[in-house]
């Protein structure tokens, strides 16, 4: 039997949707949550990562400019990075390293509502703001250029013109949630 596929997941602030994969992974023998790294030392995702008992590690822009996360990586085997709502924009070295093994979850249909600046609810409040009729996630590889990557999933929610971005927002974690882990259990099984 071969063994199972080491997952980091690098997240930057909540992590409800890490919180998620390591759910749906924790009694797998396809793959492991080897690790959840994040560039915050206070981010609530190592909270919930000690609670899976997933080893945590932090670093700074700086370090991970330097190569310190790539290197971390490579030194604890990693075979997949999952990016579940990390703020930073990933070097280059680190992309290379995970060419085709690194995978981001953006809060709307890319490529709409994409790029530097485009998380959270800034994605939200443009949805709202353009009176879109609907908007949803996107589930794609991660390249050099912000949410540029091979598109796996998308899934859609409708808009209704009297949701807040709040309740944009709750539609779009609940799609999250129920996508993005069986999506990566998909890709690894590929």
């Amino acid at each position: 039997m071969s063994s199972p596929v080491r997952i980091a997941i690098l997240a930057s602030g909540s992590g409800s949707n890490a919180e998620k994969i390591m759910e749906y992974f924790q009694h797998s023998d396809q793959a492991e949550i080897a690790l959840v790294a994040s560039n915050k030392a206070d981010a609530f995702v190592l909270e919930r990562a000690r609670k899976f008992s997933v080893p945590t590690f932090t670093f700074s822009r700086k370090e991970m400019e330097a190569g310190t996360l790539t290197q971390k990586l490579l030194a604890d085997k990693i075979d997949w990075v999952i990016l579940a709502g990390f703020l930073l924009k990933i070097p280059d070295e680190l992309t290379r390293s995970f060419s085709d093994r690194m995978v981001n979850i953006h809060p709307a249909l890319l490529p709409r509502y994409g790029g530097k600046g485009m998380y959270g609810m800034h994605v939200h409040e443009a949805v709202k703001a353009a009176g879109d009729a609907e908007t949803g996630i996107t589930i794609h590889l991660v390249n050099e250029h912000y949410d540029e990557g091979k598109i796996i999933f998308q899934a859609s929610t409708p808009v209704s013109p009297e949701d807040s971005p709040e309740d944009i927002a709750q539609k779009v974690h609940a799609l999250e949630h129920e996508h993005f882990p069986r999506v990566i259990g998909e890709l690894l099984g590929r």
